[in-house]
């Protein structure tokens, strides 16, 4: 069989615009052959995904799935151009067996284009028989004429000790994925600690925190909010003794904004997270601890594009 280069990869990439592996499996099933490969991606679907890979893609779903026991769930984030598609069937057939898919075969990065990406590659995971992920996206990018990606996923898997739990909101525009831990294993199977820990992922998906408690923040960014008080202060014409109280004071003010153990609790703002978590331990005779949580908001992050029409006939009359 010929030898598949970085640079055939490259030049069949630069053509179709399909990704790394698509392209290197394509030539390694056309022995190199560049037309062919071409031919054989167009034939796939990917190709022509490609043409619509410059569109925005923001619209979407976040879903989730937690196997019945409770130790091991996922968050998903699949992304399309429209609400029209979004809320259609399939899309929504695909994001949910995409969160099980997840919860069964453990991927460890959507694929090998990723920062720091580690397989297996979600994308080129064996999907729904024998096509991939990669390849069943392809087939909903050609059947609604949108661009679709998957963005992102988290996937907790615990012990018998630990316990996962979901929350989607607003019927896909928010996720939340949680994992606690408990001392004793006997503690899952009670009510109590279900509720409290969709109370925590609601919880995180009303109030945004970033961090479980004060010692994840990094230290550069306590660094870097430290100088930015001290010279608001300053700036105030405070002293530097009273700038140095008055900051501290402002990094707590931070940490219960930002870490979840600091928020009060949305649904009784008389007590924090963490006083809400150690009761709950004490009533059921056990400790609980906040292991980790992911929150995904449908579109975060991604840049809009903005429709301006004068803008629009000005370019075509300046064309």
């Amino acid at each position: 069989m010929m030898e598949i280069t970085a640079t055939m990869v490259k030049e069949l990439r630069e053509r179709t615009g399909a990704g790394v592996m698509d392209c290197k499996r394509a030539l390694n099933e056309c022995n190199g052959d560049l037309e062919k490969a071409v031919a054989y991606l167009r034939e796939k679907g990917l190709a022509s995904a490609a043409k619509k890979a410059g569109r925005i893609a923001a619209d979407g779903l976040v879903g989730a799935y937690v196997n019945a026991d409770r130790t091991n769930g996922a968050l998903v984030e699949v992304n399309c151009e429209t609400d029209f598609v979004a809320k259609t069937d399939d899309f929504h057939g695909f994001v949910q067996e995409l969160a099980e898919h997840i919860v069964k075969h453990a991927p460890k990065s959507v694929s090998a284009e990723d920062e720091g990406a580690q397989a297996p590659y979600l994308l080129d995971q064996p999907f729904k028989g024998q096509q991939t992920v990669g390849e069943y996206v392809a087939e909903l990018v050609a059947k609604t004429g949108e661009k679709v990606t998957v963005r992102r996923f988290a996937h907790y898997q615990t012990d018998a000790n630990g316990f996962v739990q979901e929350y989607i909101h607003m019927n896909g525009k928010i996720g939340v994925l949680i994992e606690l831990a408990v001392s004793d294993s006997s503690l899952r199977s009670k009510e109590e600690l279900a509720i409290l820990a969709k109370d925590l992922a609601m919880q995180v998906a009303a109030a945004k925190p970033q961090f479980v408690r004060r010692a994840d923040v990094p230290e550069s960014l306590i660094e870097a909010e430290k100088k930015i008080y001290i010279a608001q202060a300053m700036n105030e014409g405070k002293p530097a003794h009273i700038a140095e109280k008055i900051t501290l004071g402002r990094l707590n003010k931070m940490y219960q904004e930002i870490c979840l153990e600091e928020q009060a609790f949305v649904k009784d703002n008389t007590q924090t997270i963490a006083t809400l978590v150690a009761e709950t331990g004490k009533k059921l005779g056990g400790e609980i601890k906040i292991v980790r949580f992911a929150r995904y908001e449908k579109g975060e992050g991604i840049e809009k594009k903005s429709d301006d029409f004068a803008a629009e006939v000005m370019s075509q009359i300046k064309a």
